[in-house]
C-alpha cells in the first residue's frame, strides 16, 4: 500500500468544517483548482459543486469512494467528478487519502490518488449537535444541525440521520473593494470596460463613452477613459457564495445467518446554491451597429457599440438546486472461515436544476433597435436606447431580459462481488489472493435554457449533452511474504495487483500494480510501488455538443509556392497537393468545436518510494517520493495551432495532420474541416516528496500529539502537445489553475486532559511566482502564507460537549497577485474571508 493520509472523525469535528472540501482541499497533496465557495465561479465541474484535486493533476484524475465503492458524479447534469456537498460531515468516521496511482485496485480515474470516505456504520442511541458561526466582520454566517439515530443488537444494526447546513454569502467588495492593477509603480482601482454608459467605436476610429451619470444628458458623449469609465464589479460578486445542504441517510446491517449478512446504504442530499454576478452587458456576443441616422445616435456617425453594460436592472443570479440518491445494498459473508465474499449493486443518481436572472435576448435588443418596426403597435417591440445610462424605459428592460432555466444530471448503476482469503502459506506467512467482478455504466445529460442553445442570449451559447458508456472489469490482488525473521529483514512482502478492463467506447485496457514492503528492523521499513493507471474521457468531453464558428486562422499554405523550397511548409503544402498559387479566402475558416467521440482514455505511469522509521513507540517519521507521468492526455487545442504545428513537421509526421484534426477540398485546396475538439494530445509530468511526523508525548499532565504533514512539488510539466512549448508548472500561479507552491505543509497539536481538549493547526502555502506577471511587477510573487486555526472542547457530562474554534486566528489577508481571480488573489488558495469563529454543542443519549 503506498503512503495514506487519515482525517478522523475527530479532527473533522475540532475543525468546525461543515463540508468535507473544507479539510480536503487543506491537505499539502492538494493544488490547483477545486470547486469551493470561494472559487465557485471558476470551477470546471458547475456553479456550487466541491472537490479535491490531489497533486493537482485536475479533479478528474481523483477517484472518490464512499466505504469503497464509486459515487455518482454531482452538479447540474454531465458532470466530470463528485460532488462532496452530498456526504454530510456528521456522517463521516474517517476519510482515507491513497497518495499513488491505484487504478489497477479501483479502476479508471484513480490517477494521482484515492480518496475514501468511510461512514458511521452502528451507535446505540441519539447523537444530535448544532453549530454556528461568522466572520469577526458580521457577515458569512455558517449554521449547521445533524441528529444520528443509531441501534444494534445480536441480530444486527441500523442507523439513521438527518443532517443541514447553510452558510451565508460575503460580498466581494468587503474584502476588496475594487479591481487592482498595476500604474507607475502603484496599485490603483481599475473597471471593466463593459460600462454602464456604453463604449462605441465611432467610424472615424474614436472611441466614445455615453453618459453614465444618473440623471445626465441623455444624449452627451465624451472620449472613453478606463480610468472615468470603468465599471467596479466587485459589489456585484461574492467572496463567498451561499449554499444550503439539507441530507438523509440509513445505514443497516441484518445478519441473515451465522456467516452471511445483509447490508444497505442509503443516502439522500438537496443542495441549493446561488452565485451573484454583474449586471449583463450587450456588445460581446454580438456585434451592435447603429446608423448615424439612428434616432438614438447622437454623434452623427455610424458606430459600434462595443459594450454597454444594462446596470438599470440590477445584477444577475445564478442559481442551482440539485438532489442526490444513492442506494448500495448487498450480501456478505464467510466461506469455511478463511474466505470474505461480498456482492452488491450500487445506483447513484444526480438530478439537478439551474438557471440565471437577468440574461439579456440579443434577438429581442435587436427588435427594440429597428426604428422602422419598434414601437409602431401594441405587439411590436418597444424602442430602445442603448446609447447612455438611464435612457432604458422599465418596458424595454422588462422586454429583452429573461430567466433561463436548464436541466441535467447523472446516472451510475454499478455491480461488483469479490472474494478474498489465503490460498496457501509459505515459510515466510500466508499468501492473500482476492479477485472480483465489476459492471458500470455512467450516463450524462445537460439540456441547457433553449435561448442560450439557439444563441440568442449575450452569454455563450451551449449545446444539449447526452451520452453514456459502459465497463466490464474483472481484478486479482496477490500479497505474498517472501521473506520473514532473517537478519536485516523483519519480513518482506510482494503486492500485486491486475485489473483488465473492457470499454463500450473504448475497447480494453489492463493496469497493474507492484509493490514491495521490507520491514528491515522493527523500527525502519522501506515500500516502493510501482503502477499503471487511467483516465478515460467525462461525458462533457466525449459527448459535448459540437458546433462550427468562423474562428480567425491563417493557413499556412496561404502562397506556399512563394517561400523557401527548402522549407517543411513548402514541401508539406506540396506534397498535400495544395495547388500552386493557393490564396486563402478570408481571415477566418470554419471550425468545429465541442465533444469528441473519438478520445481514447489517457495513460499514466506512476512510482512511489519511501521509508517509515519508528525510533519509538511515540515517534513515527516518513518519507516517501512520488513521480507520475501521464500520456495522452486530454487537451484542447486551437486549430490554428495544429494547422501551424503539422505544416512546419518533417514529412507530414505530426498527429495533428491526421484527418481528424482537418481536411482538405481536392480541387481548391481550402479546408473543408478544421477541428479545435479535445484531442488525447498533452503530457503532464509530476514529481515531488511527501514528508511526514507523528509525536505523542505528555505535557504538564496533558495527553499531547504533535503532527506534521509536508509536501515539496519538484516538478509540475505539462506539454500541451508533441513538439509544444512543455509549461512548468512547479512554484507558479497561475490565473484560473490554482498554486502549485513547491512547499506546503500542515501542522497539528492536539492536547487532552480529563474533560479538556483542544488543538492548534497551522496551515503553510509556500511562496510562488505569478507565471503571467512581469519579474519587476507588483504581485510578481505571492508570499508564503501560513493559517493558524485552534479551537478548545469541553466535556461537560458524560453526554454533553461543547467547542469553540477560530480560524485564521492571526487574520491573515491574501496577497495580491497579477493573474488574480476575483478579489485581487487567487480565490482557489487563499483566505478571503478573514478570522472567523465558530461553536459547537453535542449531546447524546
Amino acid at each position: 500500500m503506498g503512503p495514506v493520509t487519515v482525517i478522523d472523525a475527530e479532527t473533522i469535528q475540532r475543525s468546525g468544517a461543515i463540508s468535507i472540501e473544507t479539510l480536503l482541499q487543506r491537505l499539502p497533496a492538494s493544488a490547483g483548482t477545486a470547486g469551493n465557495q470561494s472559487s465557485a465561479y471558476w470551477t470546471s465541474n458547475g456553479y456550487g459543486t466541491t472537490q479535491v484535486n490531489l497533486r493537482g493533476l485536475g479533479i478528474d484524475r481523483t477517484l472518490v469512494l464512499l466505504n469503497g465503492r464509486r459515487v455518482v458524479a454531482g452538479g447540474t447534469g454531465a458532470n466530470s467528478s463528485v460532488d462532496l456537498n452530498m456526504i454530510p460531515v456528521a456522517m463521516i468516521e474517517r476519510v482515507e487519502v491513497l497518495k499513488d496511482g491505484a487504478s489497477a485496485i479501483y479502476g479508471a480515474d484513480a490517477v494521482a490518488g484515492v480518496v475514501n470516505i468511510i461512514t458511521k456504520k452502528a451507535i446505540n442511541g441519539v447523537e444530535m449537535s448544532a453549530r454556528y458561526g461568522k466572520t469577526e466582520r458580521g457577515d458569512g454566517e455558517e449554521k449547521a444541525a445533524d441528529m444520528v439515530w443509531g441501534t444494534r443488537s445480536d441480530r444486527g444494526s441500523l442507523m439513521a440521520s438527518l443532517n443541514y447546513s447553510e452558510s451565508g454569502e460575503v460580498n466581494l467588495a468587503s474584502r476588496a473593494p475594487c479591481a487592482l492593477t498595476e500604474d507607475s509603480g502603484k496599485l490603483i482601482c481599475s473597471g471593466s470596460s463593459s460600462t454602464i454608459g456604453g463604449r462605441a467605436r465611432l467610424a472615424d476610429g474614436r472611441r466614445v463613452n455615453f453618459n453614465q451619470v444618473p440623471g445626465g444628458n441623455p444624449r452627451s458623449f465624451e472620449t472613453y477613459s478606463a480610468a472615468k469609465h470603468g465599471y467596479n464589479s466587485n459589489p456585484f460578486l461574492n467572496a463567498v457564495n451561499p449554499i444550503k445542504r439539507v441530507g438523509m441517510s440509513a445505514f443497516g446491517n441484518i445478519h441473515l445467518t451465522e456467516n452471511v449478512d445483509l447490508f444497505t446504504e442509503l443516502m439522500y442530499t438537496n443542495r441549493q446554491s446561488e452565485q451573484l454576478a454583474t449586471p449583463g452587458a450587450i456588445g460581446a456576443v454580438r456585434p451592435i451597429r447603429i446608423a448615424a441616422s439612428h434616432p438614438t445616435n447622437p454623434t452623427g456617425q455610424d458606430l459600434t457599440l462595443e459594450r454597454r453594460r444594462v446596470a438599470e436592472v440590477g445584477p444577475r443570479t445564478f442559481f442551482q438546486e440539485t438532489n442526490t440518491f444513492r442506494i448500495a445494498t448487498g450480501l456478505k459473508g464467510v466461506l469455511n472461515d478463511k474466505w470474505d465474499w461480498s456482492a452488491s449493486v450500487n445506483w447513484g443518481r444526480n438530478t439537478g436544476v439551474d438557471g440565471m436572472t437577468n440574461i439579456i435576448n440579443l434577438d429581442r435588443v435587436d427588435a427594440t433597435l429597428n426604428a422602422a418596426t419598434c414601437g409602431t403597435s401594441p405587439t411590436a417591440a418597444p424602442c430602445g436606447n442603448y446609447l447612455g445610462y438611464g435612457n432604458l424605459s422599465p418596458a424595454v428592460l422588462d422586454y429583452i431580459h429573461f430567466t433561463t432555466h436548464d436541466n441535467g444530471g447523472n446516472d451510475q448503476k454499478s455491480f461488483n462481488a469479490s472474494i478474498s482469503g489465503e490460498v496457501f502459506t509459505l515459510p515466510a506467512g500466508a499468501v492473500g489472493f482476492a479477485t472480483g467482478f465489476e459492471y458500470r455504466r455512467e450516463q450524462g445529460w445537460r439540456d441547457p435554457d433553449s435561448l442560450i442553445v439557439s444563441g440568442a442570449a449575450n452569454t455563450n451559447a451551449q449545446d444539449p449533452i447526452d451520452g453514456e458508456y459502459s465497463a466490464r472489469e474483472v481484478f486479482a490482488e496477490l500479497a505474498v511474504p517472501l521473506l520473514a525473521k532473517l537478519p536485516m529483514v523483519e519480513s518482506l512482502n510482494l503486492n500485486g495487483a491486475a485489473r483488465y478492463s473492457d470499454y463500450s467506447l473504448f475497447g480494453a485496457k489492463t493496469t497493474y500494480k507492484v509493490g514491495l514492503d521490507w520491514q528491515i528492523i522493527p523500527s525502519l521499513k522501506m515500500r516502493a510501488n510501482k503502477s499503471t493507471a487511467f483516465r478515460v474521457p467525462t461525458v462533457p468531453e466525449l459527448f459535448g455538443g459540437v458546433s462550427e464558428g468562423n474562428l480567425t486562422t491563417t493557413d499556412p499554405c496561404n502562397n506556399w509556392n512563394t517561400k523557401d523550397p527548402n522549407s517543411n511548409v513548402y514541401k508539406n503544402c506540396q506534397a498535400s497537393r495544395v495547388p500552386v498559387g493557393f490564396k486563402q479566402f478570408g481571415p477566418s475558416i470554419l471550425t468545429t468545436g465541442g465533444g469528441n467521440i473519438n478520445l481514447e482514455p489517457e495513460d499514466a505511469d506512476t512510482f512511489t518510494v519511501g521509508t517509515v522509521w519508528t525510533p519509538s513507540k511515540s515517534v513515527t517519521l516518513t518519507l516517501d517520493y512520488f513521480n507520475i507521468e501521464i500520456n495522452n492526455a486530454i487537451q484542447t487545442v486551437p486549430g490554428s495551432t495544429k494547422l501551424s504545428v503539422c505544416y512546419n513537421s518533417p514529412g507530414l509526421s505530426h498527429i495533428f495532420c491526421r484527418p481528424s484534426s482537418f481536411t482538405r477540398e481536392p480541387a481548391t485546396g481550402e479546408i473543408n474541416f478544421l477541428s479545435s475538439q479535445p484531442e488525447n494530445a498533452a503530457q503532464q509530468r509530476v514529481s515531488g516528496i511527501d514528508l511526514g511526523a507523528l509525536y505523542d508525548f505528555s505535557l504538564a499532565g496533558w495527553h499531547a500529539s504533535l503532527t506534521a504533514d509536508v509536501s515539496r512539488l519538484n516538478r509540475f510539466d505539462v506539454t500541451p502537445f508533441p513538439g509544444g512549448a512543455t509549461i512548468e508548472y512547479a512554484g507558479k500561479i497561475t490565473g484560473g489553475r490554482g498554486s502549485y507552491a513547491k512547499w506546503r505543509s500542515a501542522t497539528s497539536l492536539t492536547l487532552a486532559n480529563g474533560p479538556w481538549s483542544g488543538s492548534y493547526n497551522i496551515q503553510y502555502i509556500g511562496s510562488a511566482n505569478d507565471i503571467n506577471a512581469a519579474p519587476t511587477a507588483i504581485g510578481a510573487r505571492a508570499p508564503s502564507v501560513a493559517y493558524h486555526n485552534a479551537s478548545v472542547k469541553y466535556a461537560v457530562t458524560k453526554a454533553m460537549t461543547v467547542a469553540f474554534g477560530v480560524d485564521n486566528l492571526l487574520d491573515k489577508e491574501p496577497p495580491f497577485i497579477q493573474s488574480w481571480t476575483d478579489g485581487n488573489t487567487d480565490t482557489m488558495t487563499y483566505d478571503l474571508l478573514g478570522r472567523r469563529w465558530h461553536a459547537r454543542v453535542g449531546y447524546r443519549f
